[in-house]
């Protein structure tokens, strides 16, 4: 009871690259500044890829330099390459991530490379990170880690591959990223056990999506096994535009709940949380926006860990 976990809000990158609208700048300003208010620690504000590709992400530099001035706030960026990481690492960026795809062909569609080739760009990566002056943690993130809308089944061996490949290359962290919402606890189970032996407590998190409607029971799956980390978009937004089928990832306002409610420490307010949905719609007023919790109403028989 009140152990703690980290959840980290990714609705300002993945949330929105999949929206139907592009959320004016001062409008994300505001809400990343409502979602840090609310206690949420780490935030992934965006990506730096061609505007011409995700015109959602074209202000991330802009959006980053001003994240990194609100304290206690870990500010994440996604990197694809090694311009990305440097164009995040001039924003100002505490964090990037850097996606590495499991199977073949996402990872043609995703990036136009092999995952070989993009373990040896993260290599690449983390050996200019390492040569600046400022510290800025590098996160490797094995995409399509759990089944592909592309390739179907990705063998255990692949994900084992990549996460290895990603530790020798130096990575801080690697996560595990359900990309189009395939996995099922079981599998979840069964694939954070085996990764953990492969490379150890250099596994750090999940990034679960909700296609098939198991995200929260996935995470809960990984929380059995271990796991204190989790990705999660406010209003279950988002989905990746070269996976077909990928829907939202969870909703951070039911994780929320649901690990408040077993005893875990978030530190988030759950209430402040749901409020900022306001300014999500605000920005993008046609989107609709998901999440049990917000729709039913925080219940009576809710303590907060903390």
């Amino acid at each position: 009871m009140g152990e703690k976990v980290t959840v980290c809000e990714v609705g300002p990158r993945d949330g929105l690259q999949m929206a139907h609208g592009i959320m004016p700048t001062p409008v994300k300003t505001r809400w990343i500044a409502a979602i840090a208010a609310a206690g949420v620690p780490e935030i992934e504000v965006g990506s730096f890829v061609s505007p011409r590709l995700i015109p959602q992400m074209a202000d991330t530099a802009e959006i980053v330099r001003s994240a990194v001035l609100r304290p206690g706030v870990l500010i994440v960026a996604l990197a694809p390459n090694l311009r990305g990481a440097q164009d995040a690492y001039a924003a100002g960026a505490h964090r990037i991530s850097v996606p590495v795809s499991a199977s073949f062909g996402h990872s043609r569609a995703n990036l136009n490379r092999l995952p070989g080739e993009q373990v040896a760009e993260v290599a690449r990566i983390v050996a200019w990170v390492r040569a600046q002056p400022r510290r800025m943690e590098v996160e490797g993130v094995v995409s399509t880690a759990f089944g592909c809308s592309i390739d179907g089944v990705v063998p255990e061996a692949a994900v084992l591959g990549v996460a290895s490949g990603l530790a020798e290359a130096g990575v801080d962290m690697v996560g595990l990223a359900d990309t189009v919402g395939y996995g099922h606890p079981a599998q979840i189970r069964r694939l954070v056990r085996a990764v953990r032996a492969e490379i150890g407590d250099r596994l750090d998190g999940l990034h679960l999506h909700d296609t098939m409607g198991l995200g929260i029971a996935n995470a809960l799956a990984g929380l059995d096994e271990g796991v204190r980390n989790f990705d999660a978009a406010l209003a279950g937004l988002g989905g990746c535009p070269f996976a077909p089928g990928a829907s939202g990832n969870i909703v951070t306002e039911d994780l929320v709940f649901m690990l408040e409610s077993m005893g875990f420490d978030t530190g988030i307010d759950l209430d402040r949380l749901i409020a900022a949905r306001t300014i999500l719609h605000e920005g993008l007023p046609a989107e609709t926006l998901h999440g049990h919790v917000p729709q039913a109403g925080v219940p009576k028989t809710f303590r907060a860990a903390a």
